[in-house]
């Protein structure tokens, strides 16, 4: 396995209020009517480029935000970078049609939750977009294997095992969580409740500033709390 990928069972209990981020009107359109069916997910707004999502972000803060690449004005990039500073606990999705891994690493390292390409099937949207709700990260898998391959020799530089800001039992649910692991199966390994396993995970988010497992274990692998060769 690598990193965590998909993991939600059904449908949350309350709408995930989404806002789309796209500088192309006839995208946001088809994304909003693909979405607009399903009555779990419900699209806030929608924004042209990073500053307005900054500013959707500032007002009325969305769970999920589904973010394209390149765009004028504030590019996907900054608008996750601040949007994530502002407002940690933020979902932002990557929809776009670019996978060089230039764009990639920039935007995993800015705090996005998944990448997903715009050629996806529909079912994998609405999939996506409740993980991330969950605090569950969604990558393809060849993406996953450019970022484990890229975090590793990361983590092998800095070597820094200065673990004490997590207890040893949410390290134990981190490391599970890294090997895409979902809440139900860390439980059984751990011999904890899921319940429980959500708690730690909250809890890891909030002691590491982040909102997503993506974050939270590239944060673990560049600081060499997990044995990425135990991910392969």
């Amino acid at each position: 396995m690598t990193l965590p990928t998909d993991s939600t069972d059904g449908a949350p209990t309350r709408r995930i209020q989404v806002l789309l981020v796209d500088d192309h009107p006839i995208v946001r359109k088809g994304t909003k009517e693909m979405l607009e069916p399903y009555p779990d997910i419900e699209v806030m707004g929608e924004a042209s480029d990073g500053r307005e999502a900054l500013a959707w972000v500032s007002a009325s803060r969305p769970d999920v935000i589904l973010m394209d690449v390149s765009m004028p004005g504030m590019n996907g990039i900054e608008a996750t970078q601040a949007i994530k500073k502002l407002t940690p606990s933020v979902a932002i999705l990557v929809l776009t049609s670019y996978d060089d891994d230039a764009y990639v690493f920039a935007l995993l390292e800015a705090g996005a939750a998944g990448y997903i390409m715009k050629n996806a099937r529909e079912e994998e949207l609405i999939h996506a977009i409740r993980s991330v709700f969950e605090g569950e990260s969604v990558l393809h898998p060849s993406i996953a294997k450019k970022v484990l391959g890229r975090f590793s020799a990361q983590s092998q530089a800095a070597q820094n095992h200065d673990n004490d800001a997590l207890s040893p039992r949410e390290l134990e649910v981190m490391r599970s969580a890294a090997t895409g692991s979902t809440n139900k199966e860390i439980a059984k390994v751990l011999d904890i409740s899921p319940r429980t396993v959500q708690v730690h995970l909250a809890n890891i988010f909030s002691k590491l500033g982040v909102g997503s497992r993506t974050e939270a274990v590239l944060y673990g692998i560049k600081r060499g709390w997990i044995n990425v060769s135990n991910l392969e």
